[in-house]
């Protein structure tokens, strides 16, 4: 049999029979390494320890100690079939569908009539772990076609035979074994089912879902797992969620009356005083910030005619997200989708000028895009929202420096709210793009350059950039560890082409500009929702939506009251008076579960002495301070960051 190298990564190469596995490869270095591995990397590769190496290759061995991301997969995905395998073990007559890996666990779809109840998962939890201790052998073969589907008829698992009808090719298929049970998968896998944590795993929760996501196929039953490498890490991951259902903000929003929604307008917010406060708060902020940034605000129609669209190419490379609308004389019109299209019409309204650039227009546009009702999520995922969108339209020379800009004022801003924990993530040019490979290397190259000068760490996502450019993408950390992606930065070359957009340069021609799109906060309603679950409602004094209530002990006290609310509104400060006929400490505890930051309790003593009693949220004691005192504190903190 002919030989091949492989090398090592400390750069020593050694010399096997072509077709020996890592396996094989692991035990000739070491027995206890050949017991430790759970994977290979193979020319770079995430390699099965029983697949074949015909060539010669780099090679390196995986214990769990290693790469993070791929242990954590492997221990996710064999997690996904020693469920099925429970679960069949259990209950014989489940049909087993898909079962892949997600973030922090797995999921696998059932075909069974009776529904799973929580004392199902706690038994199957067990048999999972009483399989995990036989430490069974992985193994894995290659089949063809006809011998898979006859093994699956034989079976009776109809949803693998249809699963193999529709993987496209006649290429053979690989299976594998959990012990005596067998699925049909890609790989790769762990060596036996000893290497899955037996303490690092819980079974989470059953959802319906429809076969292959079709909503004329039969429901499935889906159920939800989380794993990761030892009990403590599940231990503070379960932790994390404790923590997040707490700051839920569809929990929190109910109990701060903040906003609602409903199935009349599905995706989209109906706003209560109090949040609409808070919107708009954001919004004044955002606009104090870009106008000293030389933006200058426009607005422009939220329904525009086909051919726009046609242009901006989002009716070819964006249709099924678009909500689209055809009138009594035949037009076909969408709702705009991003505000893009509508700033082209803008700059093109006049004849430009080199001295005009850059042009930096902004707008609080409110787009729409079809999402599908299963994903729809509070405030996080709707359907109809505002952005803080911008267009900066400047000649490549000016190109770094504007994205240098821009990426000091997202950072700028993230650190007012309280994010200075951000990472950039950079996406490169898709598949599916428009425009030449030279436009988007200048496009790639201006963004790398930027993040390089302001001495910014960034990952590359090969192939997840826009249809018309890549884009920065800033992902912020919040209270609990939780990374939401906010902010975008895109460089276009394409859309001035496509809409004809030119200024006159120095020598006097005409040339298209480079655009650059830009959102800070990104979907202001998402970034409200973000806030109010970092913060668990107790939002930063200035941007809360109710800051402070005077609340009267007695009766007595009702215009005392008064007077001191009429002094906090006009030092700017948002305050009410609470002079309802009830305990002061019914009022306390409702108007703290309300998150209202400050409460100003006020009896005949407060009255006398024209004082009031401070009580903060969140703390037991309360402080007496004089009128005077209490509404200079508050102007000061009712202050937003930027005008402090």
């Amino acid at each position: 049999m002919a030989e091949i190298s492989l090398t090592f990564p400390d750069g020593n190469a050694r010399s096997y029979e072509s077709g020996v596995t890592p396996a094989e490869v692991a035990l000739s270095i070491s027995t206890s390494l050949g017991k430790k591995a759970i994977s290979a990397t193979v020319d770079g590769q995430h390699w099965d320890m029983q697949w074949p190496i015909d060539a010669d290759a780099t090679i390196a061995i995986n214990t769990v100690k290693d790469n993070e991301a791929e242990v954590l997969e492997l221990i996710r995905h064999d997690c996904a079939h020693i469920m099925a395998r429970a679960v069949q073990e259990i209950w014989p007559d489940v049909k087993v569908t898909i079962g892949p890996v997600i973030e922090n666990g797995w999921y696998y779809d059932f075909d069974r009539e009776e529904p799973f109840t929580p004392e199902d998962l706690g038994v199957i939890e067990k048999k999972m772990k009483e399989i995990i201790n036989k430490r069974d052998p992985v193994t894995t073969e290659v089949w063809e076609r006809d011998r898979a589907i006859a093994h699956y008829k034989a079976n009776n698992e109809p949803y693998k035979v249809e699963l193999i009808d529709s993987i496209p090719g006649d290429e053979p298929l690989r299976m594998y074994w959990h012990g005596h049970w067998q699925d049909l998968c890609r790989g790769p896998h762990l060596q036996h089912t000893g290497q899955v944590p037996a303490d690092g795993f819980k079974l989470m929760s059953v959802a319906g879902a429809y076969w292959r996501g079709d909503s004329d196929r039969a429901m499935l039953q889906r159920i939800y797992g989380v794993a990761f490498k030892n009990k403590e890490d599940l231990k503070a991951h379960l932790h994390m969620l404790e923590e997040a259902a707490k700051r839920d903000h569809r929990k929190l929003g109910r109990e701060m009356d903040l906003f609602h929604f409903e199935e009349h307008a599905p995706g989209s917010v109906f706003w209560h005083p109090a949040g609409w406060r808070v919107f708009q708060n954001l919004i004044a902020y955002m606009r104090r910030r870009q106008e000293a940034a030389g933006y200058e605000e426009v607005n422009t129609p939220d329904i525009m005619d086909r051919q726009l669209w046609e242009t901006s190419g989002h009716w070819f490379n964006y249709m099924d997200n678009m909500f689209l609308a055809k009138t009594h004389d035949e037009r076909d019109y969408a709702l705009k989708p991003m505000n893009c299209p509508g700033h082209m019409m803008v700059y093109n309204h006049t004849l430009r000028s080199y001295r005009d650039l850059p042009m930096k227009i902004a707008e609080f546009g409110k787009v729409h895009r079809y999402e599908p009702s299963g994903a729809l999520h509070g405030l996080l995922r709707v359907r109809s929202f505002t952005q803080d969108d911008a267009h900066i339209y400047c000649t490549p020379e000016q190109l770094t420096d504007e994205c240098l800009k821009v990426n000091d004022l997202i950072l700028s801003i993230y650190k007012d709210f309280g994010f200075e924990n951000v990472h950039v993530k950079l996406s490169t040019r898709p598949e599916n793009r428009i425009g030449s490979d030279e436009s988007w290397d200048l496009s790639e190259g201006a963004l790398k350059t930027a993040l390089e000068r302001a001495g910014m760490s960034y990952t590359i996502f090969e192939g997840e950039g826009a249809f018309y450019g890549p884009k920065l993408e800033y992902v912020l950390r919040d209270a609990i560890g939780r990374d939401w992606q906010c902010g975008t930065l895109q460089v276009d070359y394409n859309l001035p082409e496509r809409f004809g957009s030119t200024y006159v340069d120095q020598n006097g021609d005409k040339v298209a500009p480079v655009m650059l799109h830009r959102a800070l906060f990104g979907s202001l309603e998402r970034f409200t929702g973000i806030l109010i679950e970092n913060w668990e409602g107790k939002l930063p004094f200035w941007l809360a939506p109710r800051q402070v209530v005077v609340a009267s002990i007695v009766s007595d006290a009702d215009d005392y009251c008064m007077e001191v609310v009429a002094a906090l509104k006009a030092a700017g400060v948002q305050a009410e008076a609470d002079l309802r006929n009830e305990k002061i400490n019914y009022k306390v505890r409702e108007h703290s579960l309300g998150k209202v930051p400050v409460i100003l309790a006020i009896g005949k003593k407060e009255v006398e002495e024209r004082t009031v009693s401070t009580r903060r949220l969140g703390e037991k004691q309360s402080k007496v301070q004089s009128l005077d005192e209490i509404v200079s504190q508050l102007s000061q903190e009712a202050t937003p960051p930027d005008l402090v």
